[in-house]
């Protein structure tokens, strides 16, 4: 219940989603609380757990985790936008079938929020982002008071959701307990090396060039982390619309930094990023698409970049490679391809 409570008061929802909440968590409460009522497999010992992810990079916090004893769905695959995702017939009736839910939260999955509320009066529904200091979250000014929902951008606080998967597994099937503590620690570990070498990377940049143009803005958490001026076409969610005033401002700022690169996304069109270049042309500034990056998905399921690892990887090496840096040109570990 206090998953509920804690959407409500500390994460500023807007009145009308605050009234269904408010329903649905006295809803939860008459019928005797969400999460009591599981009947999971791993609960009574007989099998592995069901578990549905929204988006990958919350799915790949809950292989690591759950290890052996949980048997992980996602939800939205590679390229797929989770502001703009509706959820299906199909997602439905998996997210009904499943034994536990996560998701990310701070308004990243807006218009699955009902059907997530209402699964979460019969089943654990946990966002991973919610337990979060707000010390380790970004409020934009074009967000109205609301957070930026793209933490796992840096890795130094996405490793916090780690502890919060961890914890939602413990509560949920506690005779497992130990294994998905130690399994949490070891893959903090390897946040922990990412965030390492994405801060060496990017320090290879000439400071003018830490420059990072993007479809949207959805960086603001890797800028942070890494010392880079983050602009992006869109505002936070892709929902906005990028207007011609804001592809000028942006066009103006390649012409007087001289910035060199700029990047595309994986899951969002490029028609933006395209039309700065050509307004930079126009001007007698030539400006390349440094790569395209991964922001709201990560890259094909079975490959590196498919990991929460590899798409940071991928990121870093990609911006730092374009903007003038040096780095290995396979990453950190020397597994990235299509290079």
């Amino acid at each position: 219940m206090s998953d509920w409570f804690h959407a409500i008061y500390r994460r500023r929802l807007p009145l009308p989603q605050l009234a269904i909440f408010g329903a649905l968590a006295i809803a939860c409460v008459l019928h005797l609380g969400c999460h009591d009522q599981s009947s999971s497999a791993a609960a009574k010992g007989d099998g592995r757990a069901r578990a549905v992810a929204t988006v990958g990079m919350v799915a790949d916090i809950v292989r690591n985790v759950g290890g052996d004893h949980v048997d992980v769905v996602q939800l939205m695959g590679s390229g797929v936008d989770p502001h703009l995702y509706k959820a299906t017939r199909d997602d439905v009736e998996t997210i009904l079938n499943a034994d536990i839910v996560f998701y990310s939260g701070l308004m990243l999955e807006g218009k699955m929020i009902d059907t997530l509320v209402k699964v979460g009066r019969n089943k654990p529904v946990y966002s991973v982002t919610e337990s979060l200091d707000e010390a380790y979250l970004l409020e934009p000014p074009s967000l109205a008071g609301h957070y930026d929902p793209h933490v796992w951008m840096d890795p130094s606080a996405w490793s916090h959701a780690v502890d919060a998967v961890a914890d939602a597994l413990t509560e949920f099937d506690p005779p497992h307990a130990d294994e998905y503590r130690a399994n949490a620690e070891k893959y903090r570990k390897q946040l922990d090396q990412l965030h390492a070498y994405g801060k060496q990377a990017i320090a290879t940049i000439p400071s003018a060039s830490r420059v990072l143009v993007t479809s949207h803005d959805a960086f603001n958490y890797f800028g942070r982390a890494y010392g880079l001026d983050v602009e992006g076409v869109q505002g936070v969610s892709t929902e906005s619309e990028a207007g011609l005033q804001r592809i000028n401002e942006l066009v103006d700022l390649l012409v007087d930094r001289n910035v060199k690169a700029v990047f595309v996304e994986s899951s969002v069109p490029r028609k933006n990023i395209e039309a700065i270049v050509d307004g930079a042309r126009a001007r007698g500034h030539e400006v390349a698409i440094g790569g395209e990056l991964y922001s709201d998905a990560m890259g094909a399921p079975g490959t590196y970049e498919g990991t929460y690892v590899g798409m940071i990887d991928h990121n870093v090496t990609t911006a730092t490679q374009a903007l003038g840096g040096q780095v290995p040109e396979t990453g950190m570990q020397g597994k990235l391809s299509g290079r």
